[in-house]
C-alpha cells in the first residue's frame, strides 16, 4: 500500500475539485465484507493524470464519465487516472471491503453479552480507503450523500441527519464541505436517548448491554453538552455548523474519541459500569468538551496538511480544558449545586495527567515542534506519528501562554477572524497566525517561531538571595527587610509567569507544615537580568510557574525545596501543589531525586490531600515508574512496603465514607501493589472491601488480574469469573488475567496469541499484553525479550498500524531495565522492514528504558 505524500496532495489539489460523493453501503452481505458503491463527481482543472485511492477487498468494477476500466490496474491502494481531460467528471466505484477488527476503517463488533453486532467508522489519515473510493486528503473537502442499507433492527446513524425509508433503508442528510477523514457512519441496535437543544437534535447512543449505565448518567451527559454548546456560541462568532450532534460511544474504539462533524464517536468505557472518581466524570466531560470544539477548530476550518495538526489537536486541548471551567449547569450534579461549575479544578488535572505526557514526549529523541516544518511531515505515515503529547499537551500549554500574554480578548478576536476566513475551507500556521496578528499590536509571528517551531523543555530555576544593603529601601514590611529573586533559564522561550510566595501558618489547619500565600506576582523571563526585589523577609517558599501558565520544567531554590518535602500537602491551591508534584516528578526522571525521597514525599503528603486528580497522578507515576521501573531491586522491598503502607493508610482515612471517591483510588492501588493475597482473596469471596464499596465487575477483575500475578488463582477461577461476566469487558479481564499467570504455559500461550494467529481484536490484543509482562516475574519472561522486537516488527507488517502501536505500548519488555535489552531494542531499531508506527513506539519506550537505567545508576553511585 503507497502513503500519500505532501508533494502528491499539492499536486492533486492544484488539479481537481471534488463536489460530491454520493455513497452506497450495504451492510447485509456477511460477516466478513459489505458492499460500497461511490460515484465522485469532480472538475479538472486542465489535463492530467491523478489517482484515485481505494482499499478493496474485490474491486468489481469502476468506470469513469460513462466509460469502463479495468480493474486489474489497481495498484495497492492507488487506481491510476490518466490522461484525465479538463472539465467535469464522473467516477464510478463498486467495492466489496473488508470489515476490520483493529479499529481501522469500518470495526464490526459483536457483544458477547446479547450476540448483538455493530459496526462503525473510524476513517482518521487515510483510512476511509477502507470504506469507499476517495480522493483522500484534507484539502479536497466536498459533500457527501450517503446511503445505507443495514440489517433490520438497526439504527443508522451519520454525519447528518438520518432518515429511515423502510426495510432497512436510511438516507443520511447531506453534509456541508467536509474533509474525507471526517465521514462516519454508525450501525447497530444502538439504544438512544435523544433531546433538542437549539432547535437541532442531539442524541446519545451506546450498544443495548449498555443502556443501563447509559441511562443512569444521561442527564449528566446531555447538560454538560449543552452546557457546553452554550459556552461555544458565547465565544465563538461562528454559530454550530452541522445539521445535528449525536454522541455514539462505541465499542473497542482506538482513541478516546473522534471529532466526525454531527456524529462524534467515543470509546465506550466513558459509559461506566463500575464505580468511578469524579475525576473520571470530569476527563468524560472533558473529551465530550474537546470533541465539540473540533466542530470549529479541525471540521469547519481544517487543515491543509498533516503538518498543521496542531490546529485541530492544540486547540480542541485547551480549549476543552478552559472551556469546561466556565460552564454551569441547570440542575444539581453529584455535589455540585445548580448554576455552579461541575469541574472548576481542570487545569489542575491537565497539570498532573496530560502535562507530564507533554514533558516526557518533548525530551525524547522524536520529539518535534508543534509546528514542524512541512518537509518534516512528507506523508501521512509520518504525520500519524505526530498525535502524540507534543501535539496535544504540549500545544495546549503553548496556548494558554499565549492567553496569558496575548490577553483572552484578543485572543478570542484573532481565532473568530480565523473561522470567518476560512470557513468551510483549509488553512495554515501562517493563515491563522496572520489572523491573530490581526487581533493584536504584540508580535505573534516572532510569538510562533520561539514557542511552535522550536523544541524541548526550558528549564526555569529559582535563586534566592537578599540584595545588597544600598539596595534596601525602608518598606513598612518587615522593617525595612527585602529579598532578591533571580530566574534563570536554560532553554530560548519567552514566558509569562506568575511566581507565588508562601509563609508558614502557624497554628492553621491543615496538613503537615501548612503555608499561606504571602504573594503572586507576574514575571517576564528573560528579563533585563537584574533581580527582583521584594519586600519582607524571604519567604519559606518560593514556586515558580504558580498557577502553571506557561510550559517548563521549574527547579526551586534549596531552601523552598525543603519546605515542599514538609510542607507540600500544606500549600493551599491545588494547581500549585500540581505544579510542586510535577517539579518533584521531573527531578526523579532527571536522577536529581532519589526515588526513594518522591515515595517518602507521597506518604507523607498523599493522605491529606483533598484534590482526586493529583492523588490519582501521584500514585500512578509512583507505582508505575518509581516503584516497577526507576528502584533498584535490592530497594525494592521497602518501596513496595511504603506504597502498600500509603494506599491502606487511606484506606483507613476514608472508612467513613465521606470521601468514596479517594476511597476508591486507595482500593484500586492497595490491589494493584498487593503482594500477598490475602487480603484480597478474603475481599473477592466475602464480594466486598471491609467498609465499602462492593466489588463491581471492575474491581472483581483487578483483583483476579493481581491474584493471577500472585499464582493464587487458576484458569477455573478465570473461567468462572467469565461466566459470571461474559461482557466484552469481561472477556478482556478474562485475557489479561490468564497472561499473568505465573506458569510456562500460560506465557507460551498468550505470546502465540498475540503475536502468531492474528485473530485477537484490539482490544483483546492490549488486554493479553497487558497481563504478559509483571514485576516480579523476568525468570519466566526474560528469554521473550529478545523475541519480541522480530515478532513485533513482522506482526506490524501485517496488521498495520493500529496494532503495530498497541504492540509497542503494551507488549513491549518495560520492565526488563537492564542494559542487555536496552542494547537489543537498539540493534532492532535497524532492521528495514519497521513500519513507522512501531519505530516511533520503539525509540520512545527505549529512550524511557534508558533513562530508567540513568536513574538506578545514580542511585547505586548514592549508595
Amino acid at each position: 500500500m503507497s502513503v500519500l505524500t505532501r508533494d502528491e496532495a499539492q499536486t492533486r489539489a492544484q488539479i481537481l475539485d471534488v463536489e460530491r460523493y454520493t455513497i452506497a453501503l450495504d451492510l447485509t452481505t456477511g460477516e466478513e465484507t459489505f458492499d460500497s458503491r461511490t460515484v465522485i463527481r469532480f472538475t479538472a482543472r486542465a489535463a492530467g493524470d491523478t489517482f484515485v485511492e481505494v482499499k478493496p477487498a474485490t474491486l468489481r468494477s469502476i468506470s469513469l464519465d460513462g466509460q469502463p476500466l479495468d480493474p486489474a490496474l489497481l495498484d495497492g491502494n492507488r487506481y491510476p487516472l490518466t490522461a484525465l481531460a479538463a472539465g467535469p467528471h464522473e467516477l464510478h466505484i463498486d467495492a466489496a471491503m473488508r470489515y476490520s477488527r483493529t479499529g481501522e476503517g469500518m470495526h464490526r463488533f459483536t457483544d458477547p453479552t446479547d450476540g448483538e453486532t455493530y459496526v462503525y467508522t473510524q476513517l482518521f489519515m487515510e483510512d476511509v480507503q477502507r470504506v469507499f473510493a476517495a480522493f483522500d486528503q484534507p484539502d479536497l473537502k466536498s459533500v457527501f450523500s450517503i446511503d445505507v442499507t443495514a440489517p433490520e433492527g438497526w439504527t443508522v446513524l451519520g454525519n447528518g441527519v438520518a432518515e429511515h425509508a423502510g426495510e432497512g433503508r436510511w438516507t443520511i442528510a447531506a453534509t456541508p464541505l467536509v474533509s474525507t477523514y471526517l465521514v462516519a457512519v454508525a450501525a447497530g441496535p444502538w439504544h438512544s436517548v435523544t433531546t433538542e437543544h437549539a432547535g437541532l437534535p442531539f442524541g446519545i447512543h451506546c450498544r443495548r448491554s449498555l443502556a443501563p449505565y447509559l441511562d443512569a448518567d444521561a442527564d449528566e451527559i446531555l447538560d454538560i453538552t449543552r452546557a457546553l454548546y452554550d459556552r461555544y456560541h458565547e465565544k465563538f462568532d461562528e454559530p454550530y455548523p452541522f445539521d445535528s450532534y449525536d454522541q455514539a460511544f462505541v465499542p473497542e474504539f482506538n482513541a478516546g474519541a473522534m471529532e466526525n462533524p454531527g456524529l462524534v464517536t467515543f470509546r465506550d468505557e466513558f459509559v461506566y459500569r463500575s464505580a468511578v472518581t469524579d475525576t473520571e466524570r470530569q476527563t468524560r466531560a472533558m473529551v465530550i468538551a474537546h470533541e465539540m470544539a473540533h466542530m470549529w477548530f479541525g471540521d469547519l476550518v481544517t487543515l491543509t496538511w498533516w503538518d498543521d495538526i496542531w490546529l485541530n489537536e492544540s486547540f480542541a486541548e485547551y480549549m476543552g480544558y478552559q472551556t469546561l471551567t466556565e460552564v454551569t449547569l441547570p440542575r444539581a450534579l453529584h455535589s455540585v449545586s445548580a448554576g455552579e461549575s461541575p469541574f472548576p479544578d481542570t487545569w489542575v488535572d491537565f497539570g498532573v495527567a496530560r502535562k507530564g505526557w507533554g514533558y516526557d514526549a518533548d525530551q525524547r529523541p522524536s520529539t518535534h515542534p508543534v509546528a514542524p516544518d512541512p518537509d518534516a511531515v512528507p506523508d501521512t505515515a509520518s504525520a500519524l506519528l505526530n498525535f502524540d503529547g507534543i501535539s496535544y499537551a504540549k500545544g495546549a500549554s503553548a496556548l494558554r501562554q499565549l492567553v496569558a500574554w496575548l490577553g483572552e480578548k484578543d485572543f478570542l478576536a484573532g481565532i473568530n477572524t480565523h473561522f470567518a476566513r476560512h470557513k468551510f475551507a483549509n488553512a495554515t500556521l501562517a493563515d491563522f497566525i496572520d489572523n491573530l496578528a490581526s487581533a493584536t499590536e504584540r508580535d505573534v509571528h516572532a510569538w510562533a517561531e520561539q514557542w511552535l517551531r522550536t523544541t524541548g523543555v526550558d528549564t526555569l530555576t529559582a535563586e534566592i538571595a537578599a540584595p545588597e544593603p544600598a539596595e534596601i529601601a525602608p518598606n513598612g514590611n518587615g522593617n525595612g527587610q527585602s529579598w532578591a529573586l533571580a530566574v534563570t533559564r536554560d532553554g530560548s522561550r519567552p514566558h509569562r509567569i506568575s511566581v507565588g510566595t508562601y509563609d508558614h501558618a502557624l497554628g492553621a489547619q491543615g496538613g503537615p507544615g501548612h503555608l499561606a500565600l504571602r504573594d503572586r506576582f507576574e514575571l517576564d523571563v528573560p528579563g533585563d537580568g537584574t533581580p527582583t526585589i521584594r519586600p519582607g523577609r524571604r519567604p519559606a517558599l518560593v514556586v515558580l510557574n504558580d498557577g502553571d501558565l506557561t510550559y517548563a520544567k521549574v527547579r526551586l531554590d534549596t531552601a523552598s525545596w525543603d519546605t515542599v518535602l514538609t510542607g507540600l500537602s500544606g500549600i493551599p491551591d491545588a494547581l500549585t501543589r500540581a505544579v510542586v508534584w510535577n517539579t518533584a516528578r521531573d527531578m526523579v526522571r532527571d536522577a536529581q531525586l532519589p526515588p526513594a525521597t518522591y515515595l517518602a514525599a507521597a506518604r507523607t503528603h498523599l493522605p491529606h490531600e483533598t484534590d482526586l486528580a493529583l492523588v490519582q497522578g501521584v500514585l500512578s507515576f509512583a507505582a508505575g515508574q518509581v516503584v516497577d521501573r526507576y528502584t533498584i531491586p535490592e530497594d525494592l522491598p521497602a518501596a513496595r512496603a511504603t506504597l502498600t503502607d500509603l494506599c491502606r493508610d487511606l484506606i483507613r482515612r476514608t472508612e467513613d465514607g465521606s470521601r468514596p471517591g479517594l476511597r476508591l483510588i486507595a482500593v484500586r492501588h492497595f490491589i494493584d501493589a498487593a503482594t500477598q493475597p490475602d487480603t484480597l482473596r478474603t475481599w473477592l469471596d466475602e464480594g466486598t472491601v471491609h467498609g465499602g464499596p462492593e466489588l463491581d465487575p471492575e474491581l472483581r477483575w483487578r483483583i483476579l488480574t493481581r491474584l493471577a500475578v500472585l499464582g493464587a488463582t487458576d484458569e477455573a477461577a478465570i473461567a468462572t469469573a467469565l461466566a459470571a461476566d461474559p461482557s466484552a469487558t469481561g472477556r478482556e479481564g478474562a485475557a489479561r488475567c490468564r497472561a499473568a499467570l505465573p506458569t510456562a504455559e500460560a506465557k507460551a500461550a498468550a505470546w502465540d496469541a498475540l503475536f502468531t494467529d492474528d485473530t485477537l481484536s484490539n482490544y483483546l490484543f492490549t488486554a493479553t499484553a497487558q497481563g504478559f509482562w509483571q514485576p516480579g516475574q523476568e525468570e519466566l519472561t526474560g528469554a521473550y525479550v529478545a523475541r519480541f522486537y522480530p515478532d513485533a516488527i513482522a506482526l506490524a507488517a501485517r496488521r498495520g498500524p493500529a496494532i503495530a502501536e498497541a504492540a509497542g505500548r503494551y507488549a513491549f519488555p518495560a520492565y526488563a531495565v537492564d542494559p542487555v535489552s536496552l542494547g537489543t531494542g537498539t540493534r532492532a531499531l535497524e532492521d528495514p522492514d519497521l513500519i513507522p508506527a512501531l519505530r516511533r513506539k520503539l525509540v520512545d519506550q527505549l529512550d524511557d528504558l534508558r533513562r530508567a537505567l540513568a536513574v538506578r545508576s545514580a542511585v547505586a553511585l548514592a549508595d
